[in-house]
């Protein structure tokens, strides 16, 4: 079992470390993060069975990393480490396996571990039906030195423009650290792609437009703006559009 450790505190991450390599095979830890966003990230690559992460951490905390993850075609499994037992009742509405109270035992560890690894495949399959079905999608975005979560349904359009990605939601508008393509492989199902710099909900889709250049442009609702549709996507758009006649 490949282990992923997330804490923002260096000794607390050494300190699960020495009781994982105590612990021993099957058990090794995959790697180590500071925050929720690293954690995304490192569990985007794959190879990670189980995530041990803290709940109060900077950048993305534990709760909303653990929303994230469930949203992943093959999320991982989730054991809470924390040292405020207040945070217990969302946890589990985040679908951990468990929840462990710092200062953290070997054994109680070891029986966490033991937990996420004999979950049998219809059990498995069956909380990602549950994250998948209860869990609403959320996005996260820079907003006044923090992070904002907008929910995915809310969310018209993503737009790039140079590094940056920017996101028109029913609020107003945010910038992401994400890419557009990380975006697009993480919902494919309610993204479409209509330009190389930009990425549209497909519930919005509301038909086409020409503009006077010649080409042709979304009409979004919720949202005035103009956002044009390259050749390369245009029969896709007009394919989904047809889909709703």
């Amino acid at each position: 079992m490949k282990i992923l450790i997330v804490d923002d505190e260096a000794h607390a991450r050494s300190r699960l470390h020495s009781l994982i390599d105590e612990i021993g095979p099957p058990c090794a830890v995959a790697a180590e993060a500071a925050d929720g966003h690293q954690a995304l990230q490192r569990c985007r690559q794959g190879d990670v069975d189980l995530v041990l992460m803290d709940i109060r951490m900077p950048v993305m905390d534990g709760l909303e990393a653990a929303a994230e993850l469930s949203t992943l075609d093959t999320p991982p499994a989730v054991v809470f480490v924390t040292a405020y037992d207040e945070h217990a009742l969302a946890a589990f509405e985040r679908h951990a396996v468990d929840y462990l109270l710092k200062p953290i035992r070997r054994q109680r560890l070891q029986q966490a571990i033991e937990k996420a690894a004999t979950l049998n495949r219809p059990q498995l399959q069956a909380l990602r039906n549950l994250r998948q079905g209860t869990d609403e999608a959320y996005i996260s975005a820079s907003f006044r030195g923090g992070l904002q979560r907008i929910p995915l349904s809310e969310v018209i359009y993503f737009q790039a423009d140079q590094k940056y990605v920017t996101v028109c939601f029913s609020g107003g508008e945010r910038l992401l650290e994400e890419s557009l393509k990380s975006l697009e492989e993480r919902f494919p199902e309610r993204l479409v792609r209509i330009h190389r710099n930009a990425l549209v909900n497909r519930e919005r889709l509301l038909g086409l437009q020409k503009l006077s250049s010649g080409s042709c442009a979304v009409s979004l609702a919720g949202s005035d703006s103009q956002l044009e549709v390259s050749r390369r996507h245009l029969a896709e758009v007009r394919r989904l559009l047809r889909g709703r006649e």
